[in-house]
């Protein structure tokens, strides 16, 4: 399985992984694919730091990316303190509430507490990418389209790739023009951050708007090699992947239970694929996040609306922690796409890997046999 994009990469495999987890993003990288880790995560670019150290050492000198959050046009922003203070009081009043209703415990006294994810802050990413640019990294993404252009200019001296999300041809064209070299056709089945156009009709359109100008990876629904072949047949050169390694057996986020998965991982295989909704609650931005019983309570008729970007992220980062934390599978916070229904079984990222492989083949060879006949 060969294509232009995974011979300029050096991968054995156009399989390219996003994940918060720098464990299955590094192996993802030594099964033969490209792990992506994100870093939206990191309110500390010392941590980082540290943790891409880690994955210099554990990708057997194999390619990876990091994924950064961050809008083209540069806001106004103050100091975390000083944003902190926008956030009205009932929409602080209505999270206490909906934590106790739900009873969710308090963090402990020890250890760090959330008060937001700060790398949803422009000086935060800029320092991510910084960061990122001191070690061998091969590809810098970004999950809110294009970077501003000075951070384009910064990363391609560097003689690294960007790549940028696009939910339209018309995004995917902006992005053309400011420079991005890989353009990431995600369909809205997609989790996390996502438009409204379905993977099947927006990845050709992708592909002929951009013309040859940027290379094109499909994302939204790809969980088997059956889709990974109906991403390549439509013109991509490469598929971007997210939540099916989110019950990889490396993904170290969040609280093990008995059974060796994570409270988390415990709530995604018990979901269908009908068990996600889009909302803007994560964040501020449209995301498909794990329908649970936290997302019924923002659906709910008293519920405030969410907060901009990146106000609502700081006004539940606490609660995301605290549903991470505790023991209860039905009140989780969890960006995961509609494939969510396929993911049954914690398993090795390698075996994933194996897995979308040999059925990409079956698929092939089965068309091969069609178009033969």
């Amino acid at each position: 399985m060969k294509t232009e994009l995974s011979e300029r990469f050096g991968v054995e495999y156009p399989i390219f992984v996003f994940t918060p987890s720098e464990k299955v993003a590094a192996a993802v990288t030594r099964a033969g694919g490209l792990g992506v880790l994100g870093c939206v995560r990191f309110n500390d670019p010392d941590e980082l730091d540290n943790v891409l150290s880690w994955m210099d050492a554990n990708t057997d000198g194999k390619p990876y990316g990091v994924d950064v959050v961050m809008p083209s046009k540069i806001p106004t922003e103050g100091s975390a303190v000083d944003i902190d203070k926008l956030i009205p009081q009932a929409h602080r009043d209505f999270v206490a509430k909906t934590l106790a209703d739900l009873g969710v415990p308090p963090l402990p006294e020890e250890g760090e507490h959330n008060t937001g994810v700060l790398g949803w802050l422009h000086s935060v990413a800029r320092s991510h990418v910084e960061v990122a640019l001191r070690h061998p990294i091969k590809l810098i993404a970004n999950a809110l389209g294009s970077p501003p252009n000075d951070v384009i200019e910064q990363v391609h001296e560097a003689g690294v790739p960007v790549a940028a999300l696009a939910g339209s041809a018309k995004h995917a064209l902006s992005h053309v023009a400011n420079g991005v070299d890989i353009v990431i056709a995600q369909g809205q089945e997609a989790g996390g951050h996502t438009g409204e156009i379905g993977s099947v009709v927006l990845w050709p359109e992708i592909v002929d708007a951009v013309d040859g100008k940027a290379a094109v990876l499909a994302a939204g629904g790809i969980g088997s090699g059956r889709q990974l072949a109906a991403a390549l047949a439509l013109g991509a050169q490469g598929v971007w992947m997210g939540s099916a390694f989110l019950t990889a057996a490396e993904y170290d986020l969040g609280v093990r239970r008995e059974s060796g998965a994570s409270v988390i991982q415990e709530a995604l295989l018990n979901a269908t694929s009908a068990d996600t909704v889009r909302r803007k609650i994560y964040s501020g931005k449209p995301a498909r996040i794990l329908k649970s019983r936290w997302t019924d309570a923002w659906d709910a008729p008293d519920a405030p609306e969410a907060l901009p970007m990146p106000l609502q992220n700081i006004l539940v980062g606490e609660a995301h922690q605290r549903m991470s934390l505790s023991d209860d599978p039905t009140a989780v916070a969890m960006p995961v796409g509609q494939i969510v229904g396929r993911m049954n079984e914690i398993r090795p990222a390698a075996d994933i890997i194996a897995e979308l492989v040999s059925g990409f083949e079956e698929a092939t060879k089965r068309l091969d046999g069609i178009a033969g006949s």
